[in-house]
Order: structure tokens, then sequence, then C-alpha cells
């Protein structure tokens, strides 16, 4: 008890530094707590959104199973048994294992099919005008459906007739009408039955996820009957007997989360081996949606975690940093007293072990407080639309979880052990080697002896080296981003050459403070005198302070240019892929013979296709595109797989080969398409009048000149299927063109530069009106330049009054707003953005705590300067010279290095896409706002700092300071 007051009466006198390393430890415990809090968010709204996407793209709802048996050999009770059991399992345990909200339950039964044809009937007409049916129960169908025509059936036999609901495609398959009574005719039947329809259903919500089969194809030939009903006549009675019954059980998945996955699969599995064991493998059918999605989404998943990692580093650092200079400052402020302790018999371990109790105090309420605090930090993130740019979004469905508190307790572990090397550091001294020390200048920091500096930048440079060989790789022989195989250490080399390159350039920085000394020792003023000497003999002191603001601005500029870039980067491939705001193609008139009629015999088809197989197109009117609302340009342009034959010299064609051939009319393109001139030697435009002045001139593929050695002036000849090639004269080679991915599709080289450069994709650029005249007028796309603030649907709904016969409509709009929303790049975001808000806060504290400290520590120099005659004023120039020199300098290393580790390692993002999909080519972009963000956010942490500083000044009494030298 007496060790515990005393050590809350230590803290209590360094209440200072205890605030400053508890802050420290929370800042640590919430930063490293946070990542599985995000990681699980991310994850789980991607996988939603991945969710949602395939459920849209196959119209098929994904939070859903669907499990059914069919029947073979057993009896009227067997089916009737197996059914119950399996109807009490889904409902009692299978669908609550999911763990997520149940939508619907439905048990689809179905009897085996029958013959059936309108009552009275001759014999001899029966054959030819029976059709195929059955009897189906849905169970809770009647709230899902709205009657289209005619009654709802009644759940009991009338006279032996069935009442039956059917859709509109099953009543036109029977041939019959409503009200109108159909026989069953099967021999297999031990008595009449009798089916009259009396209803035409459809469905109430077309997005409702209680049917399976949303088209109401699976009932076309169903007669569907009341449950109850169904259940007494068929299951239990067997009347007709019960072919097969399945259970689709549709779940909210919009609240399945990450560490949901397993169950969720578990639980599917589970309803399918129950189902097996009740009937034999092959009678059991079962779909899981879901599942592919979820597959490919652990693949993505696994990106994102190493995104989380990498972006995260250099955070890490900087904390530990924080820690390791807060852990010495407080060592070394209890110096004195820890060697006064040593001289009077205390030991190590006691000294020890009394910090040990401070230290578990602070790290187990940072514990405690640390993981609520990320939790808050990781609902903030979910609103971060871009690198410091916050947005109205839904909030990311985050929660506490074990594994936050582990990541947390390992920080704090990890806190607590670096104080305590401190610690034990400072014991090893006595009192009198204590002040021999303090007598003593600063000596040289251990990293400057141990070359940390140079070891760190070596491992980022070999890191920068074996990532860059290996992606030229994947590109050049058209590989995954999966065939990457990425070394670990790729994760902290941006952190390793931000703290490399700004430990080395602090290493230099002493000799350019002496140059700055010696050039102007004869002109300084006292105070700046007194500042360079101050700074230049105790420059270790400052080292970490440096050290600090380093981390901070080069972290900082490295977030932004990696958000920046990524973002840019995803925007301009959408914009290049599409090539232009709107792209739309339409039905031109021809004279394309239909195609067979379903069921057709092939050889009745023959003669109408043999003959001439060119078919002849009608170009529809261009002028309506160009009344669309808000289109600034339209422009033709043609697309198609071509072959050609190229020679050079004069010579006759020797080599031929595949390409695309792209015909335009130069002017409306030019401004109708959108290109980067960064990716061509000169402006896009100048190739386009390259070739304006001739109609034989085309632009052809660094690609096609390479491989089939054709140059400027080389003549090639064009043409494809049933059409007579043309010759045109080559004018200029380019590398990339609007729509035109130069780099080899992802697997089609195996090995090897040679095979590589031989699967390169080809491109020939000519005049629409000459490849219309000379070769063949087949439809072209059109694209659409859109003037600034467009709206889309008032852009469709034109389309759809206009008369062109729109087949297709790609909207470059909407896919970047689709890219905004992916949870990759909102996860990007959201990291960076947190992790230059938290670099920004440590560094603060860690600023005005050093400083305090150091004002604190030369209160007697800084009273006798006051003695001397210095004013305030003066003494606060001395102090904004010392900060020029120290934290200035700081701030300006930060930058350069930042800059640098911008440029050389955020191109290492690319492994979160597929590199043969990266055109235009990686670029590393920094923008203007993202520099007014950052230094505008420094610079004020810095201008409060020195306020506050300059406050202190104000209230150092001279009286006070010459008292404490007395003592």
């Amino acid at each position: 008890m007496a060790l515990l007051v005393m050590i809350l009466r230590k803290m209590a006198q360094n209440l200072w530094l205890v605030i400053s390393l508890f802050l420290g430890i929370l800042i640590s415990v919430a930063l490293v707590g946070s990542m599985p809090i995000y990681k699980e968010a991310t994850l789980s709204r991607m996988l939603v959104k991945d969710l949602q996407t395939a459920q849209q793209k196959s119209g098929v709802y994904q939070g859903a199973v669907w499990s059914r048996v069919s029947f073979d050999a057993q009896t009227t009770a067997q089916r009737g048994q197996i059914i119950a059991e399996l109807d009490t399992f889904v409902k009692k345990e299978g669908a609550p294992a999911f763990g997520l909200p149940v939508v619907d339950i439905v048990r689809e039964s179905n009897t085996e099919r029958f013959n059936v044809y309108r009552q009275g009937l001759p014999e001899k007409e029966r054959k030819n005008a029976s059709r195929s049916g059955r009897f189906t129960s849905l169970e809770g169908l009647g709230q899902h459906i709205r009657l289209k025509d005619g009654v709802l059936p009644s759940p009991e036999v009338k006279d032996g007739v069935y009442e039956a609901l059917v859709t509109e495609a099953a009543l036109n398959n029977f041939r019959s009408v409503l009200g109108v009574v159909l026989e069953v005719g099967d021999a297999k039947l031990n008595r009449k039955i009798l089916i009259k329809p009396v209803g035409i259903i459809e469905p109430l919500r077309e997005d409702d996820p209680y049917y399976r089969d949303p088209s109401f194809e699976s009932l076309s030939q169903s007669f569907i009957v009341d449950e109850r009903l169904f259940d007494r006549e068929f299951v239990k009675a067997g009347v007709v007997p019960v072919f097969t019954a399945g259970w689709y059980v549709a779940l909210d998945y919009a609240k399945l989360e990450v560490s949901g996955i397993g169950r969720f699969q578990a639980a599917a599995k589970q309803i399918q081996s129950t189902a097996n064991s009740r009937v034999a493998l092959f009678r059991n059918e079962f779909s899981f949606p879901a599942e592919k999605t979820i597959e490919r989404y652990k693949a993505r998943a696994k990106q994102v975690q190493k995104l989380v990692w990498s972006l995260n580093m250099p955070v890490l650092i900087m904390l530990g940093f924080y820690m390791f200079m807060v852990s010495n400052l407080i060592a070394g402020r209890q110096k004195n007293e820890i060697a006064v302790l040593r001289s009077r018999g205390a030991s190590r371990w006691q000294i020890l072990l009394s910090f040990a109790v401070e230290s578990l105090l602070l790290s187990g309420l940072a514990l405690a407080a640390g993981p609520p605090i990320g939790l808050l930090l990781t609902k903030l993130l979910g609103a971060s639309g871009g690198f410091l740019s916050f947005v109205q979004r839904a909030s990311l469905p985050v929660r506490l979880t074990a594994e936050a508190y582990r990541y947390g307790a390992c920080a704090a572990a990890v806190s607590f052990l670096m104080l305590m090397i401190s610690v034990g550091l400072a014991t090893r001294a006595n009192i009198v080697g204590h002040k021999q020390q303090l007598a003593r200048q600063g000596k040289t920091p251990l990293w400057h002896k141990l070359c940390l500096d140079l070891v760190a930048l070596a491992l980022a440079i070999y890191g920068l080296y074996t990532f860059r060989s290996r992606l030229q790789d994947l590109q050049r022989l058209g590989l995954g981003a999966d065939d990457l195989r990425i070394d670990p250490l790729q994760f902290i080399v941006p952190a390793l050459f931000i703290l490399g390159g700004g430990l080395l350039l602090l290493r230099l920085y002493p000799y350019l403070l002496r140059l700055i000394y010696i050039a102007g020792r004869k002109w300084w003023s006292p105070s700046v005198y007194y500042t360079l000497i101050q700074v230049g003999r105790s420059n270790s002191q400052y080292q970490f302070l440096m050290v600090f603001l380093i981390l901070t601005i080069a972290t900082g500029l490295f977030g932004a240019s990696a958000a920046r870039t990524i973002n840019e980067n995803t925007a301009d491939r959408i914009r290049y892929s599409a090539g232009s705001d709107i792209v739309v193609t339409s039905q031109w008139p021809n004279d394309k013979p239909p195609p067979p009629a379903p069921g057709s015999p092939a050889s009745e088809q023959a003669p109408a296709t043999m003959g001439s197989s060119i078919v002849h197109y009608l170009e529809p009117s261009f002028d309506p595109y160009t009344k669309l609302p808000d289109v600034e340009q339209a422009a033709k342009v043609f697309r198609k797989s071509v072959g050609f034959s190229a020679a050079s010299d004069g010579e006759a064609a020797s080599s031929s080969g595949k390409a695309t051939l792209i015909g335009v009319d130069t002017d409306d393109f030019g401004r109708a398409a959108w290109f980067k001139n960064s990716l061509l030697a000169h402006p896009f435009y100048e190739y386009l009048n390259l070739i304006a002045g001739d109609a034989k001139a085309v632009l052809v593929s660094t690609s096609l000149a390479a491989q089939m050695k054709v140059k400027p002036g080389d003549t090639i000849w064009i043409g494809w299927d049933n059409v007579q090639q043309a010759p045109f004269t080559v004018y200029g080679t380019v590398d990339y063109f609007p729509t035109f991915n130069p780099l080899p599709p992802a697997g089609s080289v195996t090995a090897g530069e040679e095979a590589a450069q031989a699967n390169a994709p080809m491109l020939i650029v000519g005049h629409l009106s000459r490849i219309q005249f000379q070769l063949g007028l087949e439809p072209y796309e059109v694209w659409l330049k859109m003037k600034p603030g467009f709206e889309s649907a008032e852009l469709y709904q034109a389309l759809e009054d206009s008369p062109i016969a729109v087949t297709s409509v790609r909207n470059a709009q909407t896919e970047l707003i689709e890219a905004k929303n992916d949870p990759f790049l909102l996860a990007l975001n959201g990291i960076l953005t947190l992790g230059f808000i938290l670099s920004i806060l440590v560094s603060f504290v860690g600023f005005m705590l050093y400083w305090v400290l150091s004002l604190r520590s030369r209160a007697l120099q800084n009273g006798v300067m006051r003695a001397l005659g210095l004013s305030v004023r003066q003494m606060a120039g001395m102090l904004a010279v010392e900060q020029l020199l120290t934290s200035g300098v700081a701030v300006l290393i930060g930058v350069v290095v930042g800059n640098l580790a911008a440029r050389l390692y955020v191109p290492h993002f690319q492994i979160a896409f597929n590199p043969s999909t990266l055109v235009p080519p990686f670029e590393v972009i920094f923008a203007r706002l993202d520099y007014i963000r950052l230094y505008s956010t420094v610079f004020f942490m810095l201008a409060v700092g020195l306020g506050i500083l300059g406050f202190m000044l104000t209230r150092i009494r001279i009286h006070q300071a010459l008292k404490l030298g007395e003592d």
C-alpha cells in the first residue's frame, strides 16, 4: 500500500509527463485496436456490395439457400414423414443457424406430372390436345401475389373439382381460359381428377426476395392450390403422389459480416447434408448463389488486409518513436531521483518495480478506453470520401471484437516494454555518474552509431527493386495480380524509406548548420548567434523532435499522394476504357435473314441461309444524337476486329495478322473523346491532325509496327470476312488510343518476352468515310461528350423518346460513382485519413511536450538572459529562430522525403488491381488541394505550439530563475 501511495504521489508530481505518456499509449492502443475493427467493417461492406452487384448481374437473390428433394420408391407415408422432418429442421434449426434475419422461408411442393386436357374432349382428340401439368403448393404465397384476373381458389374440393391459381404463361400452355374445367388423364391415378383455373397471378413486387424464380417460368406447368389442401390431399392422402419438396430460405444478407461468413457457409452445408441423409444423393438439388461470390470476395479481402497493414505501417513506426521519446523523457526527468535512490541503497529491481506498477496502471486504463475510441474513429472513417474529405454516407457496420482488444493489448505491451527499457537503462547510473553525464556534451545518438539510416534505406531500395522487376514481368507477360508473390518486406518499405531518408538527412544536418554559422558569423545578432550555438552544440537533443515532424509530414504527403493517385487512376481507367462520357450503340436496318424458328428442322433452314452471307446495312440519321439534351459533341466511332497484311518499301505483302480497326471523323472524334496527353509524345490532337489531310492515312499501334516491321510511309491492306482488302498508308505510330489496351490479356502469355510481344494487341486508326466507302458500311458507336453537370436520367428519357433504336448505353459517370463507392477505395481513403489525423495529434503532443520540458529545464538560462537585458521580444525571436532551425528544417526534410517516397513507392499499390487492365499506366499524382490541407494542418499545429511557448516565456520571473540557480 505504501508503494502504491508513493507511486501515485510521484505521478502527481510529474503530471504533464504522465498525461503525455498515457496519451501516447492510448493513441497507440486506439489505432492498433481500430485496425481489426475497421478491417472487419470495411470487408463486411465490401462483401455486401459484392453480393448486391452479383444479384444485379444475375437477377438471383444472393441471400438465399434452396434445397429440394425428389422421391422415387417411397410410400405416401414415407414421403410425408420426410417432408415433415425436413420442414421442422429447416424452420427450427437450419434457418436460425445462419445468424441472419430471416426474410422468408418458403416450402415449395410439387406432385408428379400428369396429362391434362379440357373436360368432355372426345377420346381421339385428347392425345394431341393434352398438356403436361402438376399440382404445386407455395407456402405463404397469398401475401406476395396480386390477382391479375379471376378470384382466389377454395381451400376445399368442390364436387370433385380442385380450384387453382395459374400464371399467364401456364394458362397459355394449357390452352385454356379461366373457369374452364380440365380433366386429368393418367392411367396411374385411381380416381377422376378435375381442375378449374380460377385466377391469374403476378408478383406483388418485382424485387420481392420471396420468389426463387421472379419470372414465374418454373410455374408455367403448375396448378397452384392452397397449401393446406395440398398437404391434406396429396401429401397425406396421396391422391396424386408428391414428387418433390423444396425449401427456399431467404435471408437479409445486408446484415452479413465478415465474422459470420463461416457460420453462413456452415449452415448452408448443414441443410444440404441433412437433405442428403433423407434421400439418395442424386435425388437432392441444392443451390447456394452466394457461394461463388464469397469465394471471389475472399481473394479481394486478402488484398484489403495487405493494404491495411501497408498503409498503417508508417503511423505505427511513428507511434513507436513517440513512445520511445516519451519514455526517455520520463526516465531522463527522473534520473536524478533514480540516482539518489540508488545511492541510498535501493536496488534496480525495486526501482523497476515502482515504474512497472505505474506503467501497468496507465496501460490498463489505455487498454480499457482504447478499443472504444478506435470504434469511434472507425465510425468517423465511414464518412471519408477522400483524403481528409468527409461526406454524408451510411455509417460502417462497426462493433467491438475480441480481436480488437487483443491488438490493443499487444500495443499496450510494447509501450510497457519501451518504458521499462528506458528506466532500466537509467538505473545503471549512480548519483556521481549522473552528474558526470549532465556535465558532458550530448553524445552521438545510437541510431547514428549503428548506421540504422543506411540499413533502412538499403532495405527500402531492395524492396523497390524487387517489386519493380516483378511488376514488369506481370505486365509484360499478361499475368494477374495473384501471380505476384509479394515479399512481406513490401508492406514496410515505404515506412523504412521515410525513416531512413529522414535520419540520413539529419545525419548531414549538423554540417549544414555549421556552414550557416560560419557563413554569417560576422553579421549574426547576439540572439541569432546564441541560438546557432545552442542548436549546434545540443543537436542530439532535437533529434527525436525532428524525427517526429519528418515522419508526420512525410507520412502525410505519402498518404495524400497514395489516395489521390489511386482515386485518379481509377477514374482515368474508367474514362479511357469508355472513350467518352456516353457511348451509345443502336440497331441498324439490315437484310440479315431472321433466325430459325424454335424446333424447326435444320434442313428446312439451310436453303434460306445459303448464298451470300454479306449483310447490307442502312445507316440511320445521325442528327437525333446531336439534339439530345446537354450533348456538347457527338462523334461516330467504328470498331471492328479485322485482318490485315503489311509490306514495306513498296514490296508485296509479306506478313499478316489481326488488329482492331477504329474508324473516326478526326475533327468530331478529337472533340468528343477523352484522352490524357501525357500518354503520348505529342498532344493527342496532333496525331489526328497528322492523318486528317489524307483519306488513306492511318495510325498504327507500336505493337503492330514492332511485330510487322512497319514504319511511316509503308502500306498495309485491311479487310474482313467477305470484304476485299484495301490499301492504306501508315502515317504514324501510337502507344495508346482511346479504348485500346496495348497489354496482353491476362493469362495469354506463359513465359518469355518474345511471346509477350507476339501476343500484344494491335491497332489501326483510319478515316471512317474511307472505311465505309472502300470496305463496307456497318454499324458504329456514337460517342457523346456531355456538358458538365448533365443529368443521366434526363438523357435516358430523351433516348427513349427519340427514334434511335438503342441497344446499349455505357455511362462513364455512373461507373465513376460506383467506383467512388467501392469498399476498397473507401477503405484506402479512410485508413490514410485516420493515419494522418493521428500522426498530427501525436506530433502535436510530442512537440508541446518537448518544448515545455525544454523551456523548464532552461529556466535558469532564460532568467540569466533576461537579467542581462534581453527583452521578452528578443527572447521570443531567439525561440522563433530555434524553431526555424529545428521544426522548420524538419518540415522541409519531411517534404523532400515524403515526395520521394510517394514517387517511388505509391506505384506499389498497383497490386490492388489487375496489372493487365492498368491502362492508362499507373501514374503518381500530387494535387495542390492535398498540399494545402496538409500544410495548413501542420502550420496550425506549429502556430498553436509557438503561441503556448511564447506565453510561457512571458511568465518567466527573473528572481525565481535566479533563486533556482542558487538552489
